[in-house]
């Protein structure tokens, strides 16, 4: 399953680019973000290996990050691996003005694993893309605040 989200977002490209790449500012825009850690390599670099950590009501979810490609500010590749799937996640940031920057973000699921998660993926595949955007959003509304 692949699709694409973007939102443009009333700031320039350097100051969104920053505001992406700390780790510690996940929790302003992702909903039930922990925390993010280092397991190897290098903070942002190429090949490093990072357990984020997220908990939805009583559940606690682990998403394991390997940063495939690192060509920020325009371009950042990442691999997720959770028990029940994987994907990647291209994003993409280009400037339109001194204050003005578009970030598209493109998720390719490459595997679902277990009863439910291919349940919704077939049936309900529009849960996946809503999530994206709304983390898009959320991120925008974050950095023009």
């Amino acid at each position: 399953m692949k699709f694409s989200c973007s939102v443009v977002i009333d700031r320039p490209l350097d100051e969104v680019v920053d505001l992406f790449k700390d780790a510690s500012k996940l929790g302003e825009y992702q909903e039930g973000f922990v925390k993010k850690e280092l397991i190897s390599g290098r903070e942002g670099e190429e090949g490093a290996v990072a357990k984020m950590y997220y908990k939805q009501g009583k559940r606690e979810m682990v998403i394991t990050e390997t940063i495939l490609r690192n060509y920020l500010p325009h371009e950042f590749l990442g691999s997720y691996h959770h028990e029940h799937m994987d994907n990647t996640m291209r994003c993409n940031f280009k400037a339109l003005s001194r204050n003005q920057t578009q970030y598209d973000s493109h998720i390719e699921y490459t595997a679902f694993r277990g009863f439910l998660p291919r349940l919704i993926s077939t049936l309900f595949p529009s849960v996946f893309k809503k999530q994206v955007q709304r983390w898009l959003d959320n991120f925008k509304a974050y950095a023009e605040s």
